[in-house]
């Protein structure tokens, strides 16, 4: 028995530790305080506000759970084992065997250390240069991120999709809501680039197409990333494109320009005006606190211009013939399953990003 007591006692303390990196309790505050909000039918009067608290409850319940059920459980062993049953040895040992594999799993969480790692997480996938094969490509990525959530037991939600002419797509703005979304797709901020053969070309030749991915923290509460309202530049105008005939012919699409950095978001999706202007919002600040990273600013007010996320070097290459290749050129993790990654098994590169000395 004393054996297994041990291994238990060095195990909670472990847990313990943890669970103060990870600032469960502040969590459980948040917890608490959101089921509170969302408890008076009032704030149902904004659905989309509802909705947005909503969802960042089930994220922090995904986060703060695990660990407490995982404290429970060793909190409960250790008072069966106090009473010193020989006979339940074996029993005692698969249980502790389960606490340390349960442990090992979400320790890996202790290196969401970043800022905003425990926020949901804004995907901006932009087609670069490569035409028709570029926009292609660029949906590839698109569908790789969503099998990649489905996997990773993530919510989506498409905020802005602009489709290519003949195929693929221009761009498109997706919103991630789980546990870590953004600590676990900040890996994928850069440019991606394929080499394959082109099934768009007629000579059947090697064609190579980049992408834009963009990962910005979701910055749902305002007071979080304050702008002032006077370097805003906000245009009203009417939305194109599909949506139906109450969208075609009202005001309804907005672009917000943040004067001092020239970051500048349109949205036209939603057919309330009040509506796109809250979604740009959102997302202007997103582009704020990822850029305020980026040039390590203490304030937004120290921003300098520049868009946050260039076209400079790529960060991964997927190459799918003479040979099959996905390689990250930051950590140089690589796997010869091109089609796995494609549908969506990115964690060894996120993990591999996240163990690595600091590449940002």
């Amino acid at each position: 028995m004393q054996p297994l007591l041990k291994r238990i006692n060095e195990l909670r303390p472990q847990i313990h530790a943890a669970l103060e990196r990870l600032h469960i309790e502040d969590k459980q505050a948040q917890i608490q305080d959101l089921e509170s909000q969302l408890a008076q039918p009032e704030i149902w009067h904004n659905p989309t506000f509802a909705q947005a608290q909503s969802k960042q409850l089930a994220a922090l319940k995904s986060m703060v759970d695990p660990w407490l059920t995982l404290q429970a459980q060793a909190d409960d062993l250790i008072e069966l084992m106090d009473l010193d049953d020989d006979s339940l040895l074996g029993e005692f040992e698969g249980q502790i065997i389960a606490l340390e594999k349960e442990y090992a799993v979400l320790r890996k969480e202790l290196l969401f250390d970043g800022a905003y790692d425990d926020h949901n997480a804004i995907l901006r996938l932009s087609a670069g240069a490569g035409g028709t094969d570029a926009q292609d490509w660029t949906e590839m990525l698109e569908r790789m991120y969503l099998r990649w959530a489905e996997r990773a037991d993530m919510s989506t939600t498409v905020i802005e999709r602009s489709a290519g002419e003949e195929a693929g797509v221009k761009s498109v703005v997706i919103e991630v809501s789980g546990a870590y979304a953004y600590g676990k797709l900040r890996s994928e901020h850069g440019v991606h680039r394929l080499v394959r053969l082109s099934p768009f070309n007629s000579d059947n030749l090697r064609q190579t197409s980049f992408a834009l991915v963009e990962v910005l923290p979701q910055i749902d509460a305002p007071d979080e990333v304050v702008v002032d309202d006077k370097d805003l530049k906000i245009d009203v105008y009417r939305a194109g494109g599909h949506g139906g005939q109450s969208v075609n012919t009202t005001d309804s699409a907005v672009r917000i320009t943040h004067i001092p950095t020239g970051i500048m978001v349109a949205i036209q999706n939603e057919r309330s005006q009040l509506q796109n202007k809250e979604t740009a919002m959102k997302i202007l600040r997103s582009k704020l606190a990822q850029l305020q990273m980026e040039q390590h600013a203490h304030s937004i007010a120290e921003l300098q211009a520049g868009e946050s996320a260039n076209w400079g070097g790529q960060i991964r290459n997927y190459v799918l013939h003479p040979y099959t290749l996905v390689k990250d050129t930051r950590t140089k993790h690589e796997t010869n399953n091109a089609q796995s990654v494609l549908d969506g098994d990115l964690d060894g590169f996120m993990e591999a990003y996240l163990e690595a000395p600091s590449i940002e």
